[in-house]
């Protein structure tokens, strides 16, 4: 019986087998670049804005604090768009005519909200606490980029889940002193320029104060510079004996300065000066590895769970 195939067509069979094999890679290596570009992500996009708002202006040529605009950013999930009147406050007095401030005067003559286009927004699945990483000691700069460098807003990250992912299982990357949040230019220590830490359980009127406010960092050797100490100060009137049957007290009102000017962390003790102690820094892991313990940060494997950022 004649053969129906030529015996070429072994060949041509394992070609086809390998070539469907490439196409099928790679169709997938150009979907998983697809989802991750700036076309799916919207990195880098500016969008148009109903007024051309200019954060390097208004940042870093006037100076005006984060706070200022976003009030809701160490005390609410979302760091909120700021209300008309905090426009006004201003531009009632200056560029009172200019053309591309029309729709602020126009939403504060009519009472309708200006409709800002949502530069970073992620998924409704996603839960994500804006408060939390501000208080924990994670920097504007981190997640939103160099805003004072920014004319117009863009969305500097990708915002997806690995990227997300990536800080969660490492989060001592990013951590910084509280008093360094807002500070765009942080860098982090170097070897050339170090940064000391100390912390210290602060008590008040209202109790003891959140945990990462208790860390007190600096860029100033505080060595040499004699003892920097806090002191316990009964409360009535009351003397140190009286001290031994009751446990009430205040912190003093006198806050002790380092040589630098640089106030540093009060210490309550029973009448006894207590000197502050310092560890110095000289690369970001060993700095956020220590403030991810005096933070009180939940380890990499809690961060990492599912119900983190899904509930």
């Amino acid at each position: 019986m004649a053969q129906v195939f030529d015996r070429s067509s072994n060949a041509l069979a394992r070609f086809s087998l390998v070539l469907t094999g490439v196409i099928v890679i790679a169709l997938g290596v150009t979907l998983d670049q697809l989802q991750r570009s700036p076309w799916v992500t919207r990195q880098g996009q500016r969008p148009d804005q109903p007024v051309p708002f200019s954060h390097k202006h208004h940042v870093e040529g006037l100076g005006l604090q984060c706070q200022y605009c976003h009030t809701q950013v160490e005390k609410a999930a979302y760091a909120g768009i700021p209300p008309t009147k905090t426009c006004i406050n201003c531009h009632a007095q200056i560029w009172t005519n200019a053309d591309l401030l029309e729709p602020v005067r126009q939403s504060w003559a009519t009472g309708a909200s200006i409709q800002w286009i949502r530069v970073h927004d992620l998924p409704d699945y996603a839960y994500f606490n804006h408060e939390i990483h501000v208080n924990k000691g994670i920097g504007c700069a981190s997640c939103h980029g160099r805003v004072d460098e920014m004319p117009l807003m863009y969305q500097q990250n990708t915002l997806q889940m690995e990227w997300c992912l990536n800080c969660h299982r490492n989060p001592a990357v990013n951590l910084r002193p509280t008093s360094e949040i807002y500070n765009m230019a942080w860098a982090g220590p170097s070897t050339e320029k170090p940064v000391w830490c100390t912390s210290a359980v602060k008590t008040g009127a209202s109790g003891p104060s959140p945990t990462a406010q208790n860390v007190s960092c600096t860029t100033t050797d505080p060595s040499g510079k004699g003892p920097e100490v806090a002191m316990w100060q009964p409360t009535g009137g009351a003397t140190n004996k009286d001290m031994t049957n009751s446990q009430s007290g205040t912190l003093s009102n006198t806050r002790p300065q380092n040589g630098a000017g640089q106030t540093v962390s009060d210490v309550p003790a029973l009448g006894v000066a207590m000197p502050a102690s310092y560890e110095k820094f000289t690369d970001q892991i060993a700095l956020g590895n220590y403030l991810g313990g005096q933070y009180h940060i939940r380890t990499p494997n809690e961060l990492s769970s599912c119900e983190t950022c899904h509930r």
